[in-house]
């Protein structure tokens, strides 16, 4: 079992307030992603449940077991670090088994243990070679056999493949995936990339300045934002935010945008009147098929022809910008003036404090 919880958790290094109260339950078997910008906390909530720092208020709990105050030998996590550490002078199963060496483990055990963690990783045919003999992403797995070797309760992953090439990052986040299958083991795993979040969660954790902004699904997440913050972070390219005006009343609630045009949503329980708000609306939903609720008119300041995609950067009239994903094989070139067709069904709208007044959801 690997169920774990944080409740009231805060860290504090001197007067600076690092994490502010997280209150947190991952599920035993779940792979829970904590990500957000730098400096948002999330590898040191990543260490605090290691117990690499110390918690200064709260509590911790693994399997309904108190280990605020336990050493992080006696915890049953085992952590994979960005930076493989790996000993130069041992070859791969020697790095695989020298923390059980260290425990005492006798060597048949050592042995079989380090086999099955090559096999499971296509390490088999290195075990013999050293770390300077190997790729990025086969050091990677070396230390990711190093944690399997342990049998813990919860495997922790503090940002693995950041220092990989592209190409190298997906094939790891296939095969860090696959192990979480095989494994069904509670994975924590820290990243500042949210398409590794989106594609590998079960559970996304949105940190911004050491406090939780959202706790779901990726698709809970990036459907249903709870505020700005949320709304920019998940998604690639990020949701596009346009300044407007709302009229609530409780039949409707009618968004003036620039230009002039209105997009009409349903009502919400905010007060009848009017009120200063911002409409987001992400690039893929943009200029879409079918009849749009409103068109703003812009022009192209740059256009990006991936091949698969092309990806348009657009003023409006009143100065905001707006990026929109199209179809690969679309013409359009920077000074072209566009058309933006806006759906309402995938239009979100935000008070003036950031928060979610509506979310919009094509899934309906």
């Amino acid at each position: 079992m690997g169920n774990v919880t944080l409740q009231g958790v805060t860290k504090a290094f001197g007067a600076a307030q690092v994490i502010k109260g997280v209150n947190l339950t991952i599920e035993d078997g779940e792979f829970c992603v904590f990500v957000g910008p730098s400096g948002c906390g999330k590898s040191t909530l990543l260490r605090m449940i290691a117990g690499l720092e110390d918690i200064s208020s709260g509590e911790l709990k693994i399997d309904g077991s108190d280990m605020t105050r336990v050493g992080s030998a006696q915890r049953g996590v085992a952590m994979v670090f960005q930076s493989y550490a790996l000993y130069p002078h041992m070859t791969v199963a020697e790095n695989i088994g020298f923390g059980l060496r260290m425990t005492g483990h006798s060597k048949s055990e050592i042995s079989t243990r380090t086999q099955a963690a090559a096999d499971m990783l296509q390490l088999s045919s290195l075990l013999d070679r050293k770390p300077s003999q190997l790729s990025g992403g086969q050091r990677q797995r070396v230390a990711i056999g190093r944690a399997i070797v342990r049998n813990p309760r919860v495997f922790l992953f503090d940002e693995p493949l950041s220092n990989l090439d592209a190409s190298l990052r997906v094939q790891m986040r296939t095969e860090i995936s696959r192990l979480h299958q095989d494994l069904r083991s509670t994975m924590i795993y820290v990243t500042h990339d949210q398409v590794e979040a989106m594609t590998m969660a079960d559970k996304i954790v949105v940190l911004q300045n050491g406090l939780i902004e959202q706790v779901g699904s990726p698709l809970d997440l990036y459907h249903r934002p709870r505020n700005v913050f949320v709304a920019g972070f998940i998604g690639s390219p990020k949701m596009n935010f346009i300044r407007a005006d709302a009229t609530f009343s409780p039949d409707a609630t009618i968004v003036s945008l620039p230009g002039g045009a209105q997009v009409t949503l349903p009502a919400t329980e905010c007060p009848t009147g009017r009120a200063p708000v911002t409409l987001g609306i992400r690039p893929e939903h943009l200029n879409q098929q079918g009849e749009p609720a409103a068109v703003l008119e812009g022009h192209i300041v740059f256009a990006e022809h991936l091949g698969s995609e092309t990806m348009l950067y657009a003023e409006l009239a009143n100065g905001s910008s707006v990026a929109v994903k199209s179809d690969g094989l679309d013409k359009a070139k920077t000074g072209d003036s566009i058309d933006l067709k806006l759906p309402a069904a995938a239009c979100h709208l935000f008070d003036d404090q950031g928060v979610a007044i509506l979310n919009g959801d094509l899934r309906k």
